[in-house]
């Protein structure tokens, strides 16, 4: 079936309607997709439904119905529209009139966490999905498949005639309506309750009530490591900071003290910061960064010698303290751990060895994982620090709650199958698995104490797992985050949730490379891959997949082969996480691979039929392999659009130069145009170019998203031909394309950010500065990327860094400096705008007005339009709290001011008061 129609997203697309829902969904939690388990760089569902429905509604010259449809595809974009069913009927039939009242069959080849083909499905599509992980594969598996095929709602009393295991149970959960039952999610709670109980009936003595009737729900514990100075050799205790709380209504903090030679501490309950003991601070505490300081004696530790007292095992740990809860206070409490809290601990050590010998001898096979950890740069820091095995990552209470619960779960197998098909069996251990897999996040020696929220934070807080000196250990049977009763509420949110989709999603585990499907099986083809190497997927969820392996590797024994999740297939650059062992997955297997990936997608779409990929590498090198890639696939690139993906408040945001924005990259299985030459295309690409630049420019998008913008819209003048060659006859490839793309993206954003304002009259150099603090704000920036910024400006980044000047190299990163952090001594002599206006800045900062009128009357910018443009501009490209723009607004106010001083001799009024 040939689509004789270009397709909505083809020809426009609501970007900042569905950018600015998409940068919401981070913050809703219930029913989010995304709170089911842990998976990495997750498609927002409310972007993934809009783009869907544009991929597969027509276009149309019919100025009210093309209306129409955008405000269609706006509103299906937003989060509360997800169970609108009279939008999302209009929504179906507009596709299905377009497929002929078929509904078109759509594939997700790299499904993920499941974000695309749920959006697809919930659009009515017959939609299939395939995962290469086994943990991501297992997770659509619960999201995506059994609710949609388990959770028909049925009478409540058909429910309890049917379920002969029932005996008096109290029905009257939220989730039922008009007496209806839905009875997978009944079946979850009942089972997941009973895997509960039986399990909290053996582990309720190991996190004992206290006297006061308060419950703990988290214990805080520190590592240690003996002072290396000779006369003190204590124990000292590592911790971030002191602080247990600190807002403005309630502040308590650990105090440490000396008493017999030992370090000792004692809860501080303070009314405000004044309480604070003298020179004491609780925001600075013994360690930061590796390097530990004795509070005893002050010697210093420094990282390299902690790395290796940890890898000889000289380092042990200590229980500090107790967070507890009670109905009769509000909020948290805390207090120190005492002997007894000691001696609980002590016996689940003792008991723990039993256990597993137990379990070994009933099931064949050990309890705990032993696999190693492997030391990968900017990933796992963790080996550094001995702690090479993923069992090192629980402490022996852990291990025994975790052992505990799956001695239970092997019991309770056995009775699930006397009421239960082989099959629902299945289904129902892969829900209690996930319940304990989700718990595991906030269950091991690197989750923390998060002070401002008062709660555990994650394992995974980011894409890596990075040494943490202190820990809390939780309670499992608490309330709190990370407690089975909120993992199981958060999994049955979600069940519900994606129940009321009444078709399942069809979900394969193989390679993207080998799909099993026949030619020309697909309408559309719409896809999240890899992007290069900024998530190490497979690395990242070996911390779930060991120990899911205990649970299910009898239930799935195909997913659960390996030792750990299959990497030889991944498509991802992994030689610079791990040169060694990956060392030859590098950006010519990624880019080799990728091609594979798409060629086997051309195969498997229909004549006429939608490609649609995401993308969202920070680097150029990243976008090169897409790029060559998607060229050699065969498929025609016919549009593409930024959306806004993440929150701009972010704090990775701020201090690195990560993407807002996804590129949503749109092609055709069409034939492509014959043979193009390069300086013909070029003309073409400066003149398209041109006028998406000032679409995208309206539409906000700015720095790095701009410039990644440009090059998905450079790739549909360049991926229309069959090939490229210049008159020599030698291809063109992404290298190239891109290095065209970024001067004429250079030059229009300089124009744009000055206002039209002289930007040629400028210094290559003054034009670098300006984009790089619109492009990276002040962030540190990896060489190539800046490099490749520097070439767009005419400039050789070697000719500059750590020499006078602004352009600071340290090891892979580049920076600028700001006005305050360069010397008065490299500044002065220097006519080059941008040194001139720093030293500028400094003269004013200081107040030496007089030295600054000279200045700029000497050089000629005093009165230069130019100079004060260049000085808004870079203000216009700096955050709010930015110490730079602050400098420079101030000064900017006093233009009018400083132009006329800087044109005679100066007097001493103060002008800025």
């Amino acid at each position: 079936m040939k689509i004789s129609r270009k397709s909505f997203i083809e020809s426009s697309f609501p970007v900042k309607e569905v950018s600015a829902e998409s940068g919401k969904e981070k913050n809703i939690r219930s029913g989010n997709i995304a709170s089911f388990h842990v998976w990495w760089a997750r498609r927002p569902t409310t972007a993934s439904r809009a783009t869907i429905a544009a991929s597969l509604i027509p276009d149309s010259e019919n100025i009210e119905e093309w209306n129409s449809n955008k405000e269609l595809i706006s509103e299906l974009s937003k989060w509360d529209n997800a169970h609108n069913k009279p939008l999302l009927d209009i929504a179906k039939r507009k596709i299905l009139n377009n497929y002929e009242n078929t509904p078109p069959k759509i594939l997700d080849p790299f499904g993920g966490g499941g974000s695309i083909p749920l959006e697809s499905m919930r659009l009515g599509c017959d939609t299939y999905s395939n995962e290469l992980n086994p943990v991501a594969f297992l997770i659509q598996k619960c999201t995506i498949e059994y609710p949609q095929k388990y959770s028909k709602n049925i009478s409540l009393d058909a429910f309890k005639n049917d379920r002969n295991y029932i005996e008096d149970q109290n029905y009257s959960s939220s989730f039922f309506k008009h007496n209806e039952v839905n009875p997978l999610l009944e079946d979850i709670r009942y089972w997941a309750n009973q895997l509960f109980g039986n399990s909290k009936n053996e582990l309720l003595s190991y996190y004992p009530i206290d006297k006061s009737k308060s419950k703990p729900i988290g214990y805080i514990w520190v590592r240690t490591l003996p002072c290396q100075n000779p006369l003190c050799k204590t124990e000292i205790p590592l911790l971030r900071q002191y602080w247990l709380v600190n807002k403005k209504s309630k502040k308590i903090c650990l105090h440490p003290f000396e008493n017999n030679s030992e370090v000792h501490f004692k809860i501080l309950k303070l009314n405000d910061d004044s309480d604070l003991p003298n020179n004491f601070d609780p925001s600075k505490a013994t360690v930061k960064g590796g390097v530990i300081n004795c509070p005893l004696c002050g010697n210093i530790i420094d990282a390299k010698t902690t790395r290796k007292l940890f890898s000889e095992n000289k380092s042990s740990q200590r229980l500090v303290a107790v967070i507890l809860t009670n109905k009769k206070e509000k909020g948290k409490i805390y207090r120190l751990a005492n002997e007894e809290d000691i001696k609980v601990y002590e016996n689940a050590t003792e008991i723990l060895e039993n256990k597993c010998n137990s379990f070994l001898n009933n099931h064949g096979f050990s309890p705990i994982p032993t696999e190693k950890i492997p030391l990968m740069s900017g990933v796992f820091n963790i080996p550094i620090y001995g702690i090479d095995e993923w069992s090192k990552l629980f402490n022996d209470r852990q291990k025994l709650g975790i052992v505990t619960f799956l001695e239970k779960y092997f019991e309770l197998l056995i009775q699930i199958k006397r009421y239960h098909s082989e099959e629902y069996t299945k289904v129902l251990a892969t829900y209690l698995t996930m319940i304990i897999s989700r718990m595991l996040n906030r269950y091991s020696k690197l989750a923390y104490w998060y002070v401002p929220g008062e709660k555990i934070q994650p394992t995974y807080v980011r894409q890596a797992l990075g040494m943490t000196w202190d820990y809390v250990e939780l309670n499992p049977m608490s309330e709190a985050s990370g407690g089975w009763k909120n993992n199981l509420k958060d999994i049955l949110d979600v069940v519900s949730s994606v129940s009321s989709i009444d078709r399942p999603s069809n979900i394969t585990n193989s390679d993207a490379k080998i799909l099993p499907y026949a030619d020309s099986y697909f309408d559309g083809v719409i896809t999240d891959p890899p992007y290069y190497n900024s998530v190490p997927y497979a690395d990242l969820s070996d911390y779930f997949y060991v120990w899911q392996k205990k649970f299910l590797g009898h239930l799935y024994p195909e997913l659960f082969v390996s030792e750990l999740s299959p990497k030889k297939n991944e498509i991802t650059e992994m030689a610079g996480w791990d040169p060694k062992r990956y060392k030859d997955k590098d950006k010519k297997y990624f880019e080799s691979n990728l091609k594979a990936a798409f060629l086997e997608f051309h195969r498997v779409l229909k004549p006429g039929g939608i490609f649609v990929v995401v993308y969202a590498h920070k680097t150029t090198e990243g976008w090169e392999t897409l790029i060559n890639s998607l060229l050699d696939s065969g498929l025609t690139i016919s549009g593409a659009w930024p959306i806004r993906t993440e929150m701009s408040t972010r704090t990775r945001a701020k201090e690195s130069a990560a993407l807002a924005s996804s590129i949503y990259i749109v092609a055709r299985k069409i034939k492509k145009q014959s043979r193009g030459f390069y300086p013909q295309v070029k003309e073409e690409l400066i003149e398209y170019l041109s006028s998406k630049l000032d679409k995208l420019w309206s539409e906000g998008i700015s720095g790095a998203d701009f410039f990644i913008s440009a090059i998905g819209i450079s790739i549909e003048v360049f991926g229309k031909y069959e090939d490229v060659i210049d008159y020599e006859g030698q291809t063109i490839r992404a290298d190239k394309i891109l290095e065209d793309v970024r001067v004429i993206v250079a030059n229009f954003a300089v124009k744009k950010i000055l206002h039209n304002g002289f930007a040629s009259t400028i210094s290559d150099l003054t034009r670098f500065y300006v984009l790089f603090r619109w492009q990276f704000a002040n962030a540190k920036v990896i060489f190539d990327e800046v490099n490749k910024l520097a070439h767009g400006c005419h400039l050789d980044l070697s000719d500059y860094w750590n020499r006078k000047g602004f352009i600071r190299k340290d090891k892979e990163f580049i920076s600028l400096l700001s006005p305050t952090e360069r010397d008065f001594e490299d500044l002065r002599g220097s006519n080059e705008l941008i040194d001139v206006l720093h030293l500028a800045l400094k003269l004013w900062q200081i107040n030496k007005k007089d030295e600054m009128y000279n200045l700029l009357n000497n050089t000629g910018f005093g009165k230069s339009d130019v100079f004060y443009r260049v000085a808004q501009a870079i203000s216009g490209t700096l955050p709010t709290d930015n110490r730079e723009k602050k400098l420079l607004d101030g000064f900017l106010v006093g233009r009018q001011t400083i132009q006329e001083k800087s044109s005679e001799k100066p007097d001493q009024s103060d002008l800025f008061e």
